[in-house]
């Protein structure tokens, strides 16, 4: 089976070889053997590997929480039970993260509807109204 050097391997997997190598530090990757020219010998189940991480990551989930979900991948056997309780956690964080997303959305647009962009900055309204918070 033909291996895939690391420049190969970034443009299948779509990360950046720098990341790569970063992933291969924190453990998430296995480090390949080397060529006798030095250069990393990646076998190309490498490239599956990646695109999950880089997945899972779009998900939001932390390198911390990948490399344990790695490791639940790595037995077949065992029931899912684990993984869905991660991502019924990390479903939590998001809808909390959306619910503090939307209390900003609504704060910038109580301030933003007061303002009439026509006053010299030292009358902004939202400025005052971002002090009086601040100070409160």
């Amino acid at each position: 089976m033909p291996t895939l050097t690391i420049g190969q391997l970034a443009k299948e997997s779509g990360v950046h070889l720098e990341t790569i190598r970063y992933y291969e530090r924190e453990g998430l990757i296995p480090a390949p053997p080397r060529k006798s020219s030095g250069h990393r010998a990646y076998q190309p189940d490498a490239a599956r590997r990646l695109r999950f991480i880089k997945r899972v990551q779009e998900l939001g989930f932390t390198l911390c929480e990948i490399r344990g979900l790695l490791a639940l991948r790595a037995e077949p056997e065992e029931d899912c039970s684990e993984v869905c309780k991660q991502a019924r956690e990390k479903l939590g964080e998001v809808r909390a993260k959306i619910r503090h997303l939307q209390a900003m959305e609504g704060a910038l647009q109580h301030l933003t509807d007061g303002c009439s962009g026509d006053r010299p900055v030292s009358e902004c309204g939202i400025l005052e109204a971002l002090d009086r918070d601040a100070v409160s």
